[in-house]
C-alpha cells in the first residue's frame, strides 16, 4: 500500500510539473476568432460593447476552448492623427482581463491596416516609407500599450494574410517589425504568417528570426475554396451554383457538365482537386517542416466553412476531418469564427445564437 502510495505521489509530482511548464507558456490546442468586433466592423457604441462580454468568454471557455484569437484594425484602435481610440482600447483591455479570468489565453492579431487589406488591389504597405513606418508605429504603441500582460496569456499576431507581389517585401517587414517589438518586449511570443493570405504553401518563402523560441509559425487554411466560400458574396464563387463534394473530388466532369459553359469555363479546374484527411496532411506538411527548421511551434490561425444549405453535411464532415488531423499531427488552431457576422462562418448567429451544435461537436471532439 506504502509503495503505491508513492508511485502515486510520483505520478502527481510529475503531472504538476508539466501541468505548471504548461501553464507558465503561451500554450494553444483549440480556439475561436471573435471575429466582426474589433475588426471588419463599423459598429460602434452599444452594439459594440455587447457584441463580446463575460457571458461570452465564460460560454467558450465552458465548451472547452483554451484561447482566443482577437483581430484588431488600426482604424478601429488608432485616429487618423495616430492616437488612440480609447473605448475600443478599453474594450480590448476589458476582454483580455476576461480572457485572463477564465484562463483563456489571446492572440491579439493586427488584422488590418490602413495601408493593408488582404482582399484590396492596392497596398501601399510594401511600397510607401510613410505606411511602413506607420505599420511599426502600430506596434510600437500596442507593445506599450499591452506589455504588461502576462506573456504566458497573451500573444501578438504581427499581421493578418500579407499580400505582397515578392516574398522579400514581406520579409524586410517582417524583420523590421519583430524588432520593434522585441525592443521592449524580449519574450513576448509573436505569431508570424507567411505571404499571400498566410498559406501553408509559402511558409517555406518565409525568413524568420533564427534561435527565439518565442515565435509561432502560423498559416491559414480554406481549402478547397469552392466549398468552404461556397456562394460567398466577396469571391468568384459567388457566380458558382451547382454541387460541391467532401470528401473526394471536389466537383465531378459530370457536375460540372451540367452547369452553365460560364461557370464549366471559370470552375473546371476543381474537377482535378482531390480533398480528404491524406491531402490535409500532405498541405499541412508544408508548414510544419519549416517549423521544424526553426524550432517552433505551428499554429492555424484561420480555417472554417460557411454555412448554407447546399453543403452542409460536407462542411461538418470537413470540419470533423480537418480537426482530426490537427490532433493527429499536434497542430494547434482557431477556427473562424466564434459569431457569425454577415458570412456566415460563426458558431454562433447573432448576439444571441442558435448555437451550431454539429459544429461545435465536430471542432471539440
Amino acid at each position: 500500500m506504502k509503495r503505491i502510495l508513492l508511485l502515486f505521489l510520483a505520478v502527481a509530482a510529475v503531472f504538476s510539473c508539466a501541468q505548471k511548464e504548461s501553464d507558465d507558456k503561451f500554450v494553444l490546442s483549440k480556439g475561436v476568432n471573435i471575429a466582426h468586433w474589433l475588426s471588419q466592423s463599423e459598429a460602434r457604441g452599444e452594439f459594440r460593447e455587447q457584441y463580446f462580454t463575460e457571458d461570452d468568454v465564460r460560454q467558450i471557455a465552458q465548451w472547452g476552448f483554451d484561447h482566443v484569437r482577437i483581430p484588431i484594425d488600426e482604424e478601429q484602435m488608432f485616429l487618423e492623427d495616430g492616437t488612440k481610440d480609447e473605448e475600443a482600447f478599453r474594450l480590448l483591455h476589458k476582454a483580455l482581463e476576461l480572457c485572463g479570468k477564465y484562463n483563456l489565453r489571446a492572440i491579439v492579431d493586427l488584422h488590418i491596416l490602413r495601408s493593408h487589406h488582404f482582399n484590396a488591389a492596392y497596398k501601399p504597405l510594401f511600397t510607401e516609407k510613410a505606411a511602413q513606418e506607420a505599420f511599426f508605429e502600430c506596434w510600437r504603441k500596442l507593445s506599450a500599450e499591452l506589455k504588461d500582460y502576462s506573456t504566458s496569456m497573451v500573444a501578438y499576431e504581427l499581421m493578418n494574410e500579407p499580400v505582397a507581389d515578392d516574398h522579400e517585401d514581406w520579409n524586410k517587414l517582417v524583420k523590421e517589425a519583430y524588432s520593434v517589438i522585441r525592443e521592449n518586449e524580449k519574450d513576448r511570443v509573436i505569431v508570424i504568417g507567411s505571404n499571400m493570405w498566410q498559406s501553408y504553401s509559402t511558409a517555406q518563402y518565409l525568413a524568420l528570426p533564427e534561435g527565439d523560441p518565442n515565435i509561432i509559425l502560423s498559416f491559414h487554411y480554406y481549402e478547397p475554396m469552392i466549398l468552404t466560400h461556397y456562394q460567398a458574396s466577396w469571391t468568384e464563387y459567388k457566380d458558382y451554383g451547382g454541387e460541391v463534394n467532401y470528401p473526394g473530388q471536389t466537383v465531378t466532369e459530370e457536375q460540372i457538365g451540367s452547369r452553365p459553359a460560364v461557370e464549366q469555363a471559370a470552375f473546371g479546374r476543381w474537377t482535378s482537386e482531390k480533398y480528404d484527411k491524406e491531402r490535409f496532411v500532405r498541405d499541412f506538411t508544408m508548414a510544419v517542416e519549416v517549423a521544424e527548421r526553426y524550432g517552433i511551434p505551428v499554429y492555424c490561425g484561420e480555417y472554417g466553412c460557411l454555412s448554407d444549405e447546399v453543403n452542409d453535411q460536407q462542411r461538418y464532415a470537413w470540419l470533423a476531418d480537418i480537426n482530426d488531423v490537427f490532433d493527429e499531427m499536434g497542430i494547434a488552431r482557431t477556427v473562424w469564427c466564434y459569431r457569425e457576422g454577415e458570412d456566415g462562418f460563426g458558431v454562433l448567429s447573432g448576439l444571441t445564437g442558435p448555437v451550431d451544435e454539429q459544429m461545435l461537436e465536430a471542432l471539440l471532439k
